[in-house]
């Protein structure tokens, strides 16, 4: 089934020079950018994106590592983006994930992982409203 779903690269894998790769790894899989954006984004736009996380003990360093430096915000389209965008993306801890997947070969740690992923196509189409105004 054809969906859309939101993926952010991270500061970390900007700032390392994996750019391209990710976005390889992407079109590879048969997947197509819809939508892309630079960006640097503020604390209180981190808050939005992340509304559901703002009282775990985790997210005060996740909204400082967010709002570090430049990120790449996309839309990606293909026969079930959600799933396997996420299958791509491997385990949150890169020291778990599979071997080959864009966390395992990109993300420094738990917290610094290269990427993020809409988790069901109901959050996709929240987290693509709020970066690009869009459902």
């Amino acid at each position: 089934m054809l969906e859309q779903t939101f993926v952010i690269i991270k500061p970390d894998a900007v700032a390392a020079g994996n750019v391209g790769a990710i976005l390889s790894r992407y079109e590879e899989a048969g997947l197509r950018i819809h939508r892309m954006d630079l960006r640097v984004i503020d604390g209180s736009f981190a808050d939005r994106h992340y509304v559901e996380h703002l009282e775990r003990d985790y997210y005060p360093p996740l909204r400082e590592f967010m709002t570090e430096g430049p990120l790449i915000a996309l839309v990606l389209t293909g026969d079930g983006a959600v799933a396997r965008v996420r299958a791509l993306h491997g385990a949150t801890d890169p020291s778990v994930a599979d071997h080959g997947t864009i966390r395992a070969d990109f993300a420094e740690s738990t917290r610094r992982n290269a990427v993020h992923a809409s988790d069901s196509p109901e959050t996709a189409a929240r987290e693509i409203g709020l970066w690009f105004g869009e459902g």
